[in-house]
């Protein structure tokens, strides 16, 4: 509405203003009695209790916040006091620069194979030693806000490695409740979601998987279930028969542990759409959620 000039008033319209004024003063001290006996509030707004009118206000038409970076996760904060858990986050960053000492082979128990590896990396060179280490502190984050004693194989500062053989070792000599090696795949592009590889029952040299193999499938089934809730992802499309289960006997960090360990490969690297996801700081914020739920979950029965 624009305000625009008001001709000069004669005398008798002054007066027929003031008479005016003078009716018009007491309705407005009345009406402002009303309005203090709402504690200064419209009796119509809704304020979310009976009587109200229901039509949106300055307040409740505002924009709204902005949606959370994941979905929030259902699992209730369960206490893990007392337990164990390793976290085995793959390769080591430094590794690269260490190719001759990596490259010897040590005994998985039914055969030999290198120490370690470099990993994979997506196209744009995000390297999975970095991926694994910043899922796996999240993780640890996580899972010791709930009580747990958290462990790492490596945390980074290693010249190398560890060997496969020393990485299961580790868990067995924490006597770990639960062990889970971090990882992301190198398949090819088009090839897309995450899984989890299970324990094969193996027997032979160091190897003795007999005791573990049922805990493991059970830790992987709630690793599995909490991963796709929190992060929305499918289980891989190349893997097996899309279970997202995988079951191995040729990895020396299974094949030599014996507590209750499985690997999870959060995603293809390779491909593109995958990679948006892993070289998200959010997205991975929710890929540690679903490893520390999955492994709360399986602790707690």
């Amino acid at each position: 509405m624009s305000y625009g000039s008001f001709p000069p008033s004669s005398g008798r319209r002054g007066g027929t203003l003031a008479v005016v004024l003078a009716a018009l003063i007491p309705a407005c001290f009345a009406g402002w009695l009303l309005w203090s006996s709402f504690g200064g509030q419209d009796p119509g707004q809704d304020d979310g209790k009976p009587g109200g009118s229901g039509l949106p206000t300055a307040s409740s038409t505002s924009s709204p916040s902005p949606p959370p970076a994941g979905p929030p996760s259902d699992a209730p904060a369960k206490s893990l006091k007392g337990k164990v858990v390793v976290i085995d986050p793959g390769h080591n960053p430094n590794n690269r620069d260490h190719s001759a000492q990596i490259a010897r082979r040590v005994d998985i128990g039914t055969d030999k194979k290198e120490c370690d590896t470099t990993g994979t990396a997506t196209n744009s060179g995000y390297a999975e030693a970095s991926f694994t280490l910043d899922v796996a502190r999240r993780a640890r984050t996580l899972l010791e806000a709930r009580g747990a004693t958290v462990k790492f194989t490596q945390d980074g500062k290693r010249e190398f490695g560890p060997c496969v053989d020393e990485r299961a070792e580790i868990g067995n000599k924490a006597h770990a409740d639960a062990v889970v090696s971090v990882h992301a795949d190198g398949a090819g592009s088009g090839e897309r979601g995450f899984h989890v590889i299970l324990p094969k029952s193996v027997r032979g040299g160091g190897a003795d998987t007999s005791a573990i193999t049922k805990p493991s499938r059970r830790l992987g089934e709630r690793l599995l279930d909490a991963f796709a809730e929190e992060t929305g992802s499918e289980p891989a499309d190349y893997i097996g028969d899309g279970s997202g289960l995988n079951v191995r006997g040729d990895l020396g960090g299974l094949n030599l542990s014996t507590v209750p360990k499985v690997f999870i490969e959060c995603g293809n690297m390779r491909d593109a759409k995958d990679a948006a996801h892993l070289t998200d700081a959010r997205w991975r914020e929710r890929a540690a959620r679903g490893v520390a739920r999955g492994i709360t979950d399986f602790l707690n029965g």
